[in-house]
């Protein structure tokens, strides 16, 4: 008894002796965590970390998008008119949709070659409910889209359950749902949508109030500023480092500034576009799911490491079938704003430079090849780049061939400078 006495008291002597080291440990926080309340010298500081360490996030493509606008501004006075950036952002909203999906299968280090031929097949299918058939448009629109998620889940289940590698199941896909959407189409091979009905309002409705644009840029500055303020407040009730209150208002000043330039730019034209308004939903809604709910941690997971994510106890089979289901469903929902655009459904849907644009969105918008790396805003900024870069070489009047070769450029240099990104980050120890 008396050696376990000394040897507790030996114990307690050593702890008293180390109390500051003891101290020093337990109070000891990655400088990182602490960039919040540096406020804007920390964000400073985590800004030249991130571009050693080769993080660069979206910077990239936001220096192309200004270089973009400063070269066709200067070729073509009309690129920045308010009747051309008004078109863009209606035009992207198709090819955004599939690649808001593509994202998705993107972050798992998958790739889904249907989604052209899959938006194809679902605005057929709904213009043949729709106009053939007589059925209620909202109820076509509804049938389609659940048949996208379906298709989706079957080529995950090919994927997921039966071993079957990504690639070659969806290059199947692509085959056999472009087949299927010029069986569905009949040998007329065009179905027209009334300009007037839900599908053809998809792009062609504008909320012409001059309230509705300012309306909803108050409503998103409002939302981001009180969203913002609150979730301060629990990090500062938690004890977790949290934004200064100066940071949090220059954020929502520069938030404030965009979409109300977006708004006054709306309203100079028509008014606030309704694809416009349910794009940005979606981006919302899937940022929100990816980077706020136990789901999008599971995407992530995966695309970081397949055998860690199943020894962590999640469900892999399932994401992954969920995952191709949701790239599915945004291909079809993508279709329709695309037949929407054209007032018809035909047999070129979902062919040509479709999914190499959807692809190519999510990649140049930041997404990485290599997953694991991504946000669904990517979408938004890489469809941006290439519809810009179209309406721009359209206005000067370029031949359809260079079109192609810019964009295909434009691609290969984002993807050079993703793999470069990924061996930077691996010498920093950051991959």
């Amino acid at each position: 008894m008396s050696i376990d006495k000394t040897s507790a008291a030996t114990q307690n002597e050593t702890v008293v002796e180390n109390t500051e080291a003891a101290a020093a440990a337990v109070t000891a926080v990655d400088p990182r965590l602490l960039v919040r309340e540096q406020g804007l010298t920390g964000y400073l500081g985590e800004f030249k970390r991130k571009l050693k360490a080769g993080e660069l996030g979206s910077l990239p493509v936001v220096l192309g998008l200004i270089i973009i606008c400063i070269v066709f501004q200067s070729l073509n006075s009309n690129f920045l008119s308010a009747q051309n950036l008004s078109d863009i952002t209606v035009t992207m909203v198709g090819t955004g949709m599939i690649s808001v999906g593509i994202v998705f299968v993107l972050l798992l280090g998958e790739i889904d070659l249907s989604v052209g031929s899959v938006s194809g097949a679902a605005s057929a299918l709904a213009a043949v409910l729709a106009v053939n058939q007589g059925w209620p448009e909202w109820l076509a629109v509804v049938i389609a889209i659940a048949a996208g998620i379906v298709i989706g889940a079957l080529h995950g289940f090919f994927f997921a359950v039966l071993g079957a590698p990504a690639f070659a199941v969806t290059l199947a896909g692509l085959l056999f749902w472009l087949g299927f959407m010029l069986k569905v189409l009949g040998e007329n091979g065009t179905i027209n949508l009334d300009g007037d009905g839900l599908i053809g309002k998809l792009t062609t409705y504008f909320f012409s109030d001059v309230a509705a644009a300012y309306g909803l840029a108050l409503v998103v500055v409002v939302v981001f500023f009180v969203t913002s303020f609150l979730g301060n407040r629990r990090r500062e009730v938690a004890g977790i480092p949290s934004r200064p209150l100066s940071d949090t208002l220059m954020r929502t000043v520069l938030l404030a500034i965009v979409s109300f330039a977006a708004a006054y730019m709306y309203n100079q034209y028509k008014g606030l576009p309704l694809a416009a308004v349910i794009f940005v939903a979606f981006l919302v809604g899937t940022d929100f799911v990816l980077r706020r709910t136990a789901y999008g941690r599971k995407v992530f997971a995966l695309g970081g490491s397949v055998e860690a994510s199943r020894r962590a106890g999640i469900n892999v089979t399932a994401v992954r079938i969920s995952v191709f289901a949701i790239s599915g469903g945004f291909a079809a929902i993508g279709g329709l704003f695309l037949a929407s655009k054209i007032a018809s459904a035909n047999q070129s849907a979902g062919t040509g430079d479709l999914l190499m644009n959807s692809i190519a969105a999510a990649v140049i918008g930041g997404t990485s090849l290599f997953g694991g790396r991504g946000r669904t805003w990517n979408a938004l900024l890489g469809v941006l780049v290439i519809v810009s870069i179209q309406y721009g070489l359209q206005l000067e009047s370029i031949a359809e061939p260079v079109k192609y070769m810019i964009t295909a450029a434009v691609l290969l240099i984002t993807v050079v400078v993703d793999s470069i990104t990924r061996k930077t980050q691996k010498t920093a120890g950051r991959a």
